[in-house]
């Protein structure tokens, strides 16, 4: 299969003594946009990830972004734990306190960061921060904070296994997502809420995550119920086609085609590796074509730069081709 290398040149780009720069024009940084808590949590799994596959050898930089990385989610953190999620490119404060979502993605990138090959002191460091934001998960309300809360703190129960209130804060998490899914459940719409809207693999991938971790069966079947619905939705043709950003997809309604998010393509393998069904990873790997490519098939249009590493942040026009689904599984 044709899949570039790994390149983080883009990433590097993107990146200063700060942190991730939120965004670009094409490949260039867009400064004016400055900071996230949620892209920086983003880059340090990502790249505690490269390290843990590669080693430190491969890029004498990795280091230096995850430093990077883990100093900005220090930075963002209050003494009560909550997190801010703007940060202006002159350091300032962009908002009172940050989403949700953005103080699940800390947790996530810290407990990863802890069930790590990196050095022992950004393991330390990354506890301190974990423990400390901890305070905050009994108050979330949004589900997809409550799924990412669910991974960080699956990698803290591997990476402390004689800890005992990872497993009690999993299993309290667990069962929320549980509720809400036996309460809008029904023969043709077998989701958590009555709508699809972004990153929606994160959901059943944190129930495989609390199964893992619980043993507990209704957290495994409830997975596989969702993340098969998910599949049928997004899947045409063997073409996977994810839910627009510009309206979403509200049950009973029409769905939003287009507008896609390239995040959703990894949210989907990831939640498919993290259910180690092989009846999923084998339908994937069915598909694959030796000739794929990162490309729009409909009209050949590459979503990458392999010189670079940049990818197309959007897919405003066409829908993604299954090649794209499985870069994360393959590489």
């Amino acid at each position: 299969m044709d899949i570039p290398s790994i390149n983080l040149d883009f990433l590097k780009a993107l990146t200063d003594d700060t942190g991730l720069i939120q965004h670009a024009k094409f490949a260039t940084p867009r400064r004016q946009e400055g900071y996230t808590t949620d892209d920086n949590s983003r880059a340090l799994i990502a790249c505690t990830k490269y390290y843990r596959i590669f080693g430190a050898q491969s890029d004498p930089e990795i280091a230096k972004l995850i430093d990077v990385y883990l100093g900005f989610l220090l930075h963002m953190q209050e003494s009560n734990g909550t997190w801010h999620n703007l940060l202006s490119y002159n350091r300032q404060f962009a908002d009172d306190v940050g989403s949700e979502d953005c103080m699940g993605r800390a947790l996530w990138a810290c407990g990863y960061v802890m069930n790590s090959n990196l050095p022992t002191e950004k393991k330390m460091l990354s506890k301190e921060i974990f423990d400390r934001g901890s305070s905050c998960v009994p108050s979330f309300k949004a589900l997809r904070s409550i799924a990412f809360s669910i991974m960080g703190l699956g990698h803290y129960k591997k990476a402390y296994p004689e800890d005992q209130n990872p497993i009690k804060n999993i299993m309290n998490l667990a069962d929320h997502l549980l509720g809400n899914f036996n309460n809008q459940c029904s023969s043709d719409w077998r989701w958590f809420e009555p709508y699809l809207t972004y990153v929606n693999g994160r959901l059943p991938q944190a129930l495989f995550e609390a199964y893992e971790s619980t043993q507990n069966e209704r957290y495994l079947q409830t997975a596989k119920v969702a993340l098969d619905f998910l599949l049928k939705v997004q899947m045409t043709d063997d073409v996977f086609v994810p839910i627009g950003n510009k309206g979403w997809y509200k049950r009973g309604e029409k769905r939003a085609t287009y507008d896609q998010q390239s995040v959703e393509a990894s949210c989907m393998v990831e939640a498919h590796m993290t259910s180690n069904l092989s009846r999923h990873l084998a339908w994937w790997k069915q598909r694959l074509q030796p000739s794929a490519q990162l490309e729009m098939r409909s009209i050949g249009e590459r979503l990458i730069q392999s010189s670079t590493g940049f990818w197309e942040e959007t897919c405003s026009t066409w829908p993604f081709t299954i090649q794209k689904l499985v870069v994360v599984m393959m590489g």
